[in-house]
């Protein structure tokens, strides 16, 4: 039985817990209301309690170590202009912190008495971020800067003494460093001096203080864990694996134990163990499903760890895991809303060849009545970034797409995250068309499957993936029926120009620089050679959108509209994405309507 749009995009989501300071109840986000909340319960399937009630999503929850409190982020209208909020649980009353609205707000921490937390602003100027210290009963103004940033800060929380921060600098998604701030004086150390592009993630202070863990790819192709010692900078490696990144660590300070998460080809492989130094003694492996996991937070006795587990047969939901035996409950209910979990359909992971000999990873699904015979549609869908990765989680778009008889087609494409170092970088600048060239190989792969129908093969991506819509439907007009853009680039010139100041320097060490790669850009922008266009056009976006700002869906449509059928739909509540439940409803029933009139 199929559903309709609306009831697969009720499906509900559960994540980003946190534990409360008695390690008796777990918050996390639930969007149950259309837009993710605030909500908590005491107990592994036990009925949750809801907590917030906007109608502005919730962005993240972080509960006081000390007292029945917590603070969660919240922006407006998708502007992602975040503003800290405090919840007191036993009155209900929300207290903002923050309280500068054209400011962003990048959650630090909480000290571990709870009596104050860290976070990063531009307020100073919109495009750096410093970092500041503020009580939890100070308000607005009340936040202390401790340091002056000339870049993208963000803080990784106090150290067990609370004395210092970890701050972490991004100059592009490829490339970082890690410091201690020193809080009262204001004194920064660099811990990872390098040159070239090096990443260094997941930066956690060790349980003594006296050393951080983190992720870096310093001497491999794939991130590895490292141990280093803050008062000389020595590294030491931890865990490797030889083929895939190590994409993740927590430490929880009290008890000395660690989680860290492996991710093979796409799926998430969970180790727990007890830190000693430079070496992990390890404990049970966790038993959790298959899938994408995520999030770790420990109780307060580091016994136990709640982690988000999603996978493409089940949404996102909530675990407790004993860390000593790996005995994991699942203690949230995120609802199909009546659709059965066993119609949901698991995608196959395959591998294309592309145009310079390399293999392609893509997750590919076809509908459950597929006769093979070439009669399926396909729906090509290029995930953003582009320095991300198409996983296969839970997808409530997909799996309509595939309940109504489209197959769906995942592409990792070079450039994106997950297959190493190497991999994620040959997209840089001057290569960019490279990756527009994979997708045009898997829809070769595509037209040899038995099932395909290759006259009705679809692009649909947003925001990175959008560009990749509008740059293959330029570059290869004749092998699409139609495509969709959601919040994508149009103009490269354009989108820096017009794009967050705080996110411009970062882009341009992906995409080129404006002051020394305009002509490229130019070059590469799908909006100036739109004329190639044949197929139907459907643009998605948000009327706030800081990244992609909107005018580059109105120069996209007003620029194609005289030569194929394009339809335009604009959100003025919405930003970068789609995330109130009642635009989602909209957008997708317009992008099915869309299809069933230019493919099925």
């Amino acid at each position: 039985m199929s559903h309709d749009i609306e009831r697969y995009l009720n499906v509900r989501r559960a994540r980003g817990a946190s534990f409360g300071p008695n390690g008796d109840r777990v918050g996390f986000l639930l969007d149950t209301t259309g837009v993710p909340q605030v909500w908590s319960l005491a107990g592994p399937g036990a009925w949750p309690d809801q907590h917030t009630v906007f109608e502005e999503r919730v962005t993240f929850v972080s509960w006081s170590p000390e007292r029945h409190e917590f603070v969660f982020g919240m922006d407006e209208g998708g502007n992602e202009r975040a503003q800290l909020h405090r919840y007191d649980l036993a009155s209900g009353e929300v207290t903002n912190l923050t309280a500068t609205p054209e400011a962003k707000h990048r959650w630090g921490g909480w000290s571990h008495d709870g009596d104050r937390f860290a976070f990063t602003s531009n307020r100073r100027d919109a495009s750096v971020f410093d970092v500041y210290v503020q009580g939890r009963d100070d308000v607005g103004d009340g936040a202390e800067p401790v340091y002056e940033g000339d870049g993208w800060l963000t803080v990784g929380g106090f150290s067990p003494d609370d004395s210092s921060l970890l701050v972490s600098e991004a100059y592009s998604n490829v490339d970082q460093d890690v410091y201690v701030l020193d809080v009262d004086t204001g004194e920064l150390t660099r811990l990872t001096p390098h040159e070239g592009t090096v990443r260094f993630r997941s930066a956690e202070w060790g349980p003594d203080g006296e050393s951080v863990y983190l992720v870096s790819d310093r001497e491999s192709n794939t991130l590895d864990l490292w141990r280093v010692t803050v008062a000389d900078g020595t590294f030491s490696l931890v865990a490797s694996d030889p083929e895939w990144g190590i994409d993740g660590v927590a430490v929880d300070d009290e008890s000395g134990r660690v989680v860290y998460t492996t991710n093979v080809d796409g799926y998430t492989e969970l180790a727990v163990g007890d830190l000693d130094g430079d070496t992990i003694d390890p404990l049970p492996t966790p038993d959790l499903p298959r899938g994408i996991a995520g999030g770790v937070a420990f109780d307060p006795d580091g016994d136990r760890f709640a982690v988000t587990v999603t996978r493409r047969g089940s949404p996102a939901n909530v675990y407790v895991v004993n860390a000593t035996t790996g005995a994991a409950e699942r203690w949230t209910r995120a609802s199909t809303v009546g659709i059965p979990s066993e119609s949901f359909i698991q995608p196959e992971l395959i591998h294309y060849p592309t145009f310079d000999g390399r293999d392609i990873p893509a997750f590919f699904s076809v509908p459950d009545d597929d006769t093979g015979h070439g009669e399926t549609p396909v729906i090509v869908d290029i995930h953003g970034g582009p320095e991300s990765q198409r996983r296969p989680s839970f997808a409530a778009v997909t799996q309509y797409f595939l309940a109504n008889g489209y197959a769906v087609f995942e592409p990792n494409v070079r450039g994106s995250a997950g297959y190493g170092t190497a991999y994620s970088r040959l997209d840089d600048v001057e290569n960019r068309m490279d990756a527009v060239a994979d997708v045009e190989a898997g829809v070769a792969w595509l037209r040899e499957h038995p099932a395909v129908d290759s006259d009705r093969i679809v692009a649909m991506g947003g925001s990175y993936g959008g560009f990749v819509v509008l740059a293959a439907m330029t570059e290869y007009p004749d092998v699409w029926a139609a495509g969709i853009d959601i919040v994508g680039i149009a103009n490269f010139v354009t989108f820096l120009e017009n794009t967050g100041e705080w996110r411009r320097d970062l882009r341009e060490a992906e995409y080129g620089s404006l002051a020394e790669d305009r002509e490229l850009l130019e070059s590469i922008s799908p909006l100036n050679t739109i004329e190639e266009v044949r197929a139907p056009l459907f643009v998605l976006h948000g009327a706030n959108d800081p990244r992609v700002p909107v005018s580059e869906a109105h120069r996209l449509v007003e620029a194609a509209r005289d030569h194929v059928p394009v339809r335009e739909l604009i959100f003025e509540d919405e930003g970068h994405g789609l995330s109130k439940l009642e635009n989602r409803v909209e957008a997708y029933s317009a992008v099915v309507a869309f299809l069933d009139e230019h493919v099925r």
